[in-house]
């Protein structure tokens, strides 16, 4: 998709796997699990791709990875479960289980979305009427390994010949 092999981008499929198969583990099969990582390879890409068309900052992926494919694998078991997993519970909807699980993951998803951007809301808007959220123009520019840390992070230079 991106025209040429990516590493980062390949560690951040990696991860989106085992953060989306996080909440569904102890309710899907092997195979189940297995296609749910590898949608999350797929969805984590379109994710980046999407944040970076709208000038979200996010440069390690973490929302890509860590919010995109958390929500994915939460409703995944809505889609995937079957009730004689050691989890238990009931049968997803890809298992005939119909659409009462796959509402309540959704209801659930949407339920711990909205009460951690309130609070996040919240806690950020107290932050920055109280402290701020800016460094100095002049400690950006710096980076923030030597205004805060006092050191350089990336001491090599990767552009001389």
């Amino acid at each position: 998709m991106l025209g040429k092999p990516d590493f980062s981008m390949t560690v951040n499929g990696a991860l989106a796997g085992l953060v989306a198969i996080t909440a569904p583990c102890a309710f899907v099969s092997v195979m189940s699990s297995a296609i749910i990582g590898l949608i999350a390879g797929f969805i984590v890409v379109l994710a980046v791709i999407f944040f970076d068309k709208r000038k979200i900052d996010d440069p390690a992926g973490a929302l890509s990875v860590h919010l995109v494919n958390g929500m994915w694998g939460t409703i995944a078991v809505g889609l995937f479960a079957t009730a004689d997993s050691p989890g238990g519970g009931a049968d997803g909807l890809f298992h005939g289980g119909g659409m009462g699980p796959l509402t309540a993951q959704l209801v659930s998803t949407l339920a711990v979305g909205a009460f951690a951007f309130g609070v996040a809301f919240v806690a950020w808007s107290l932050i920055k009427a109280l402290l701020g959220l800016r460094v100095d123009p002049e400690d950006e520019m710096r980076g923030l390994d030597h205004s805060e840390m006092g050191m350089e992070a990336y001491p090599v230079d990767l552009t001389a010949d």
